[in-house]
């Protein structure tokens, strides 16, 4: 049976491609319908007809970011290591993906949404979903480590795992202020500097008992 309609004339794949890094540089508000349908080299109709609308459109370009572009910094996290190598490795990762030549600085994830409104609602829900479930794998890591003997009982992973997805949070806003790779790395390696005092599972210095 053949089948009914006109047959796309445009590389789905490579059009998604091209509205994710609309939406990696100018943010879901700031992306307007003529600067996706111009990078995608398509009309609206295309665009509503393959995508649906404007915010299914950004959350397959999430998906594909994620997939693509966050990669590497979750593979640097998952490489079969000490809990604080992992973190480290994470936020080099990160580091070096928020500043890499010809791509947009920063994180589509971290930036694509940062004010709640009538118009973004729920894009901006989606997005703090998705930072939520990096705070999940973050204590996920650390409960692991802690099973393993690596790091005291006492802990408390919920404040650690905020604390640096935070600093990671920070590294994609100044890397969209234009901050050097050097200074990413450096904010980095400045956050790891303060796991062992984090991670001592001591009462009185405890990220959940700061004021």
């Amino acid at each position: 049976m053949s089948q009914k309609g006109r047959p796309r004339s445009f590389d789905r794949d490579a059009a998604l491609q091209q509205a994710m890094r609309v939406f990696w540089q100018k943010g879901y508000d700031g992306a307007s319908l003529s600067d996706l349908t111009t990078a995608m080299g398509i009309n609206s109709p295309s665009l509503y007809a393959a995508f649906g609308c404007k915010e299914a459109l950004f959350r397959e370009a999430a998906d594909l970011y994620s997939a693509t572009e966050g990669v590497d910094i979750w593979k640097a996290f998952e490489s079969p290591s000490t809990a604080r190598e992992a973190m480290a490795n994470f936020l080099r990762a990160s580091a070096i993906a928020f500043s890499e030549p010809g791509d947009p600085k920063g994180c589509l994830i971290v930036l694509g949404a940062l004010n709640p409104s009538d118009g973004n609602l729920e894009v901006f829900r989606d997005l703090s979903h998705r930072r939520q479930a990096n705070v999940e794998d973050f204590k996920n890591r650390l409960k692991l480590a802690i099973v393993q003997g690596e790091l005291p009982a006492t802990v408390d992973c919920e404040a650690v795992s905020v604390f640096y997805l935070a600093v990671q949070q920070g590294m994609s806003i100044q890397a969209r202020d234009g901050a050097s790779r050097e200074r990413l790395l450096s904010i980095g390696e400045g956050a790891m500097a303060a796991w062992d005092g984090l991670t001592s599972g001591s009462a009185g210095i405890s990220p959940s008992r700061a004021p």
